[in-house]
Order: C-alpha cells, then sequence, then structure tokens
C-alpha cells in the first residue's frame, strides 16, 4: 500500500511519526456550526459537507508507533478515542487544505498525553483503556474507564472493505490529511499527516455507551447523544505525521 505524498519537500524533512492506525470506527453527528466556532483556529474555517457541519467520534489502533524512527518500550501499540471537527485551510498556493481539529483524545499512557499535548497544543486525556477485535465477521471495539465506568463504543461489520465513493459523506470524513490546534485568538499549529485513501466496511449494528455529558461537557453533549447520521469502520493505513509549523497568518 503507497502511502500519499506531498509535493512540499519542507514537511518531507520534517517527519516526527510513524505507525499504523487501523480499525477505526467513525461514529459521525451533525452539529450546529455555531457550536464549533469558539474552536475554530484561526486561518481555518468549517469544512462543511453538502451544507452541514459535523462532528465525528473516532475509536482506532495506534501500532508499530515510531517517533523519529525509534519506538518507546509500552507505547509501541495503543489505543485511541478521540473527538473531532472539520475545517479548511489555503495553502500559499491557494490550495485548499483539509483537515481536523480535535476537541479532545483520550490515550492509556500519561506520557503520550503529555507528549502531544506540549508538541501540537492538542487536548489529550489518560484514562485506563481496552480493545478487542473479532473476525469474520469483523468487529471492533474500544472501551475505556471514566468517572468509575467503563465507557465504549462497538460497530459489527459486514462484506468486504470498499473504497467510499467520490464525493460521499465518507469520503468527506476519512479525506482530510492535515491537523490544525489552536483557538481564534492564539497562533495556528498546522501539520501534515499523510495516508493513502482508506477502504470502509458497512456497519451493521453498533453500540455507544458514552456518558457525553462528563466527557464532553454540556455544549457537545446534546448533539453526541442524538442517533449518529452515519457510522462505518475503515480499514486504515500506514500513516506519516510531520512536525508542525505555525501559520502566516
Amino acid at each position: 500500500m503507497t502511502i500519499r505524498k506531498t509535493k512540499n519537500c519542507k514537511y518531507m524533512a520534517q517527519l516526527f511519526l510513524t505507525a499504523q492506525w487501523r480499525h477505526l470506527i467513525m461514529i459521525n453527528y451533525h452539529i450546529d456550526a455555531q457550536i464549533l466556532t469558539p474552536f475554530i483556529p484561526a486561518g481555518t474555517e468549517l469544512d462543511l459537507w453538502n451544507g452541514s457541519a459535523f462532528i465525528s467520534l473516532v475509536g482506532f489502533m495506534f501500532m508499530d508507533t515510531r517517533v523519529y524512527g525509534f519506538s518507546v518500550p509500552f507505547h509501541r501499540n495503543f489505543e485511541e478515542v478521540n473527538l473531532r471537527f472539520y475545517v479548511r485551510h489555503y495553502g500559499p498556493s491557494k490550495e485548499v487544505r483539509r483537515g481536523v481539529v480535535f476537541i479532545r483524545e483520550i490515550v492509556p499512557r500519561r506520557l503520550l498525553a503529555f507528549v502531544a499535548n506540549r508538541l501540537y497544543n492538542e487536548n489529550y486525556i489518560a484514562l485506563p483503556m481496552q480493545h478487542s477485535l473479532e473476525q469474520n465477521p469483523l468487529a471492533a471495539e474500544y472501551s475505556w474507564k471514566h468517572n468509575n465506568r467503563w465507557q465504549k463504543i462497538r460497530a459489527e461489520t459486514e462484506g468486504t472493505p470498499q473504497i467510499p465513493e467520490k464525493d460521499s459523506e465518507a469520503e468527506f470524513i476519512t479525506e482530510h490529511y492535515w491537523g490544525y490546534s489552536g483557538k481564534p485568538t492564539q497562533n495556528t499549529l498546522e501539520y501534515r499527516v499523510e495516508h493513502p485513501p482508506w477502504r470502509i466496511w458497512n456497519v451493521t449494528h453498533y453500540k455507544i455507551d458514552v456518558d457525553m455529558h462528563s466527557l464532553y461537557g454540556p455544549l457537545f453533549a446534546p448533539f453526541l447523544e442524538k442517533t449518529p447520521v452515519s457510522v462505518f469502520l475503515a480499514e486504515g493505513s500506514e500513516v506519516q505525521v510531520f512536525k508542525g509549523t505555525h501559520l502566516r497568518l
């Protein structure tokens, strides 16, 4: 599988992390765009699909993780669950850079949370986490302990994975290759994420057992407690994450 390469050689010289992101449960909701306004990094704007703003709860496996080519003992394979929304930024040549902004990210190791928060100005927290993966048919589950209770997301699939149709909602959700962090009044950090297009499975059944209020607060909980617009499971791939740079606004 070939990783999509950027044409900007500056990013090729600043590779920070390599890993595999595998078996991504992607649970997607509509959200009022005004709710997201205070979280939109300076220099970016909301990226809409068919006029709607989306927010996604995503759980997946980080595997074979290496920072600057080195693996850290007990930090190579681990779970992550994040809540994210979608923005775009216009690069130096006015090209559209479609990216994600994270509201909160959960990982099982404090060192992981510390490094990500320090280097990328993210909002990681460390909680006890578990996962399970079943085959034939494929099912994935990610769970974490918060407020003395285990919470989880689960997806069961059928068939074989397929590349999403062009201009589909699934393509919109998966095809974002930049990350942005910051607030409207702060400097914005931009970083490149490279991976090939992901194949996705149809989800036949899913389970969302999450205390949205305590984990994500009263702004987001009313939207996250509704029935999702869509749920799918992405195969994932090898990924490369490049060192971040601040936007020049």
